[in-house]
C-alpha cells in the first residue's frame, strides 16, 4: 500500500527545485503558439454552440437512448464535423473575450470526444444507466394528470434501458462493477442528498430527495420504497413491480458475470495528459500536478501541525449534540461571514442574495445514526464555517446566483470543474488569511483539514488515471493521509465520473486562483482591489480559469499551451478502445 511519501512520486521530488523552476517556466513562457485564422466568423461559434447544446441531450424513443455502436459511431462522426468547423475559425483576428469563448466551446467538444472514445461509460460503467433510472423512485405519490402519464412512461423505459445495457456493457471495469453492485442494495448516506435530515434541511437545488428516519437498502431499495407508497395509487404498481424486478435482474446479472468484468479504470497517462489539457484547459501535465499537489498536502499538514500546537492550550471543538445546536452553528456562521464580506469589503453581495441562511441552505444535515458521523460530517458538526465559505456564501450557492444572472450565449451555459472547484476552494484558505477566523482559532484547523483532503483527492484521482491505484487502493490512500477521514466517504469518493479530472480540479483550480490573484497584484501594485479582484472574477462566468486569467491580465502566455492542440487519435490510449 503507497503512503503519501510513495514511491511513484520519489522520481518527481528528486527533480526538486529544480522541477519547479521548469514547471514556472513551461507556464510562463510556453511554446510559441497562435489562435486558428480560418473563415469562420464568431457568429458562426455562436451558431455551432447552439447546435452543441442541443446535440449533448441524444434523442430518445419511448424514453430510451441507443448506446448501440452504429449510434455511437453517429455521434462521433457528428462531434468530428463541429470540430472541423471550429478549426476553421478566424479566431486570430477575434478580440480577447471572444478568444476566451472559442476556448471554451472547443473544450466542451473536447470532453465529449474523450467520453466517445476513450471513457465510453455507456460500454464500461453499469451505474451510467442505472443514475438515471433512481430520481423515478424519489416521485411523491399519488400524482395525476401528465404527471401521471409521465410517470408511467418513465417506468416502463426501465426494463428496456437495463435490457439494453446488458447488450452495451461489454468492457466493464472491476472497480465500475463493485461500485455498482453496492449502489444497488446498500445505502451509507454518502453522496447525493440521500441523507435522512432534521428539518430544515439542505436547500432543495441540493438534495431534492424524500428523506426517512431509516434509508432504504440502495436503489433498489428505493424502488421499493415507492412500490409500498403506491397504495396510494394502485394502477402504478405493475409498472413499479416491472421495473423493480428489472433492477433487480441487472443486479443479478453483473454478480453473475463480476469475474469477467476486469477492465482498466483509469484512462492512463498520455490519454489523461491529453483531457485535463485540452478538455479542461488546465497548464499543466499530470505529473506536474501531482508534484504539485504533493506539495500542498505536505504544505497543508505542516500548517495542520503549526496550527494544532499554537491551539495546544485551546479546548477541543466538540460535535453538536442536536439538531437545534447544529442550526444555531449554521445561523452564527452564515451571519459571521455576511458581516465579514462587507465590513471588509471582500466581495459585493448582490441584492437578490437570500439574506436568509436557510433559504440560502447548505450541504450536510444533520443526522442520527448508528454509526459515528461522516467525514463531511466531523468537520460540520464542530463549526460550519468551512463549507458555509466553500459551498454557501460566497461560494457554490452565491456563485449560481450570481452565473444565473449572466447574459451570454456561451458562459451562461458551461461550468468548468476547476473554475467551480478552485473558487470554492480559494474560499477556504483565503478567508483564513485574511482573518475571519482570528476568534475561531480551532476552525482554522478544520481549514487546512479541509484543503490537505483535497490534496489527497488530487494525488488519488491522479494515481487511480495512471492505474497505479485501484478503487479501493485510492480509499485506503485517502484514509492513511486525511485525519477523520471515514471509509464511507472515502469509497464513495472512489468512484470516477463520465469524464476524468474531478478530484484533482479542487487543488489544481486553487492554484491557479493563487496565481491569478498574484499576477493582478503585481500588474496594478497599490491600486489593487480586492473587492474588486473578486467582482471581476466571479462576472466572467464558469469557464476555464487559464482563460479568466489571459481577460483580466491580458497575458496571452495564460492560454498559449492550448492553441496547438494535438489530435486524440494520436493519442495512445490504454484502455480497449475502438480507434478515434
Amino acid at each position: 500500500m503507497k503512503t503519501a511519501y510513495s514511491p511513484q512520486l520519489s522520481h518527481i521530488r528528486r527533480q526538486g527545485l529544480a522541477c519547479v523552476v521548469l514547471l514556472c517556466m513551461a507556464v510562463v513562457n510556453p511554446a510559441v503558439a497562435e489562435p486558428p485564422n480560418g473563415a469562420g466568423s464568431y457568429e458562426d461559434l455562436l451558431e455551432l454552440f447552439a447546435e452543441y447544446q442541443a446535440w449533448k441531450s441524444p434523442d430518445a424513443v419511448d424514453g430510451v437512448v441507443d448506446y448501440g455502436p452504429a449510434a455511437i459511431e453517429r455521434r462521433r462522426d457528428e462531434i468530428r464535423e463541429m470540430q472541423r468547423r471550429m478549426d476553421d475559425m478566424g479566431v486570430a483576428r477575434w478580440s480577447v473575450p471572444q478568444q476566451v469563448d472559442f476556448l471554451t466551446v472547443r473544450a466542451e467538444l473536447d470532453q465529449q470526444e474523450f467520453i466517445l472514445h476513450v471513457t465510453r461509460p455507456w460500454s464500461r460503467d453499469p451505474l451510467f444507466y442505472v443514475t438515471g433510472v433512481v430520481p423515478i423512485a424519489f416521485t411523491d405519490l399519488p400524482v395525476s394528470g401528465d404527471g401521471l402519464q409521465i410517470l408511467r412512461q418513465k417506468l416502463r423505459s426501465v426494463p428496456l434501458l437495463l435490457e439494453g445495457a446488458r447488450s452495451n456493457l461489454t468492457e466493464v471495469a472491476g472497480d465500475y462493477a463493485d461500485r455498482a453492485i453496492f449502489m444497488l442494495t446498500h445505502s451509507d448516506g454518502i453522496g447525493g442528498g440521500l441523507d435522512p435530515c432534521t428539518a430544515p434541511c439542505p436547500a432543495a437545488d441540493a438534495a431534492p430527495y424524500p428523506r426517512r428516519e431509516t434509508m432504504p437498502p440502495g436503489f433498489i431499495g428505493w424502488y421499493e420504497d415507492l412500490l409500498q407508497r403506491a397504495g396510494a395509487q394502485p394502477e402504478l404498481r405493475a409498472d413499479i413491480m416491472d421495473a423493480l424486478s428489472a433492477l433487480r435482474e441487472f443486479h443479478e446479472w453483473l454478480v453473475d458475470n463480476r469475474e469477467d468484468m476486469t477492465a482498466l479504470n483509469g484512462v492512463g497517462r498520455e490519454a489523461f495528459d491529453w483531457f485535463v489539457k485540452y478538455a479542461l484547459l488546465l497548464p499543466y501535465t499530470s505529473e506536474e500536478m501531482a508534484l504539485l499537489s504533493q506539495r500542498e498536502l505536505d504544505r497543508l499538514w505542516a500548517f495542520y501541525a503549526l496550527e494544532r500546537h499554537r491551539n495546544r492550550e485551546l479546548p477541543e471543538l466538540e460535535l453538536a449534540e442536536s439538531a437545534e445546536e447544529y442550526h444555531r452553528r449554521l445561523a452564527d456562521t452564515d451571519r459571521l461571514v455576511r458581516d465579514w464580506l462587507e465590513d471588509e469589503a471582500i466581495i459585493t453581495v448582490p441584492e437578490y442574495i437570500p439574506g436568509d441562511w436557510q433559504v440560502m441552505g447548505f450541504n450536510v444535515p444533520f443526522v442520527v445514526r448508528e454509526t459515528p458521523p461522516n467525514f463531511w460530517e466531523q468537520v460540520q458538526y464542530r463549526d460550519p464555517s468551512p463549507d458555509h465559505l466553500h459551498a454557501v456564501i460566497p461560494g457554490h450557492r452565491f456563485d449560481n446566483m450570481v452565473a444565473s444572472r449572466i447574459d451570454h450565449p456561451i458562459r451562461s451555459q458551461v461550468n468548468f470543474g476547476a473554475r467551480w472547484q478552485g473558487w470554492a476552494v480559494y474560499l477556504e484558505e483565503g478567508p483564513l488569511q485574511l482573518g475571519v477566523f482570528e476568534a475561531r482559532p480551532r476552525t482554522r484547523e478544520l481549514i487546512y483539514l479541509f484543503g490537505l483532503w483535497r490534496a489527497a483527492r488530487s494525488l488519488g484521482d491522479i494515481y487511480n488515471q495512471w492505474n497505479e491505484f485501484n478503487a479501493a487502493e485510492t480509499a485506503q490512500y485517502w484514509m492513511e493521509v486525511t485525519p477523520l477521514m471515514d471509509p464511507n466517504v472515502a469509497r464513495n469518493y472512489s468512484h470516477l465520473r463520465p469524464a476524468p479530472g474531478h478530484g484533482l480540479e479542487y487543488t489544481i483550480g486553487n492554484i491557479q486562483m493563487f496565481r491569478l490573484l498574484a499576477e493582478r497584484k503585481r500588474q496594478l501594485r497599490e491600486e489593487f482591489v480586492l473587492r474588486q479582484f473578486h467582482d471581476e472574477f466571479i462576472s466572467k462566468g464558469r469557464i476555464p480559469i487559464a482563460a479568466i486569467h489571459y481577460e483580466m491580465t491580458g497575458n496571452a502566455d495564460a492560454v498559449a499551451p492550448f492553441w496547438n492542440r494535438t489530435p486524440l487519435s494520436s493519442v495512445e490510449l490504454v484502455a480497449p478502445a475502438t480507434s478515434p
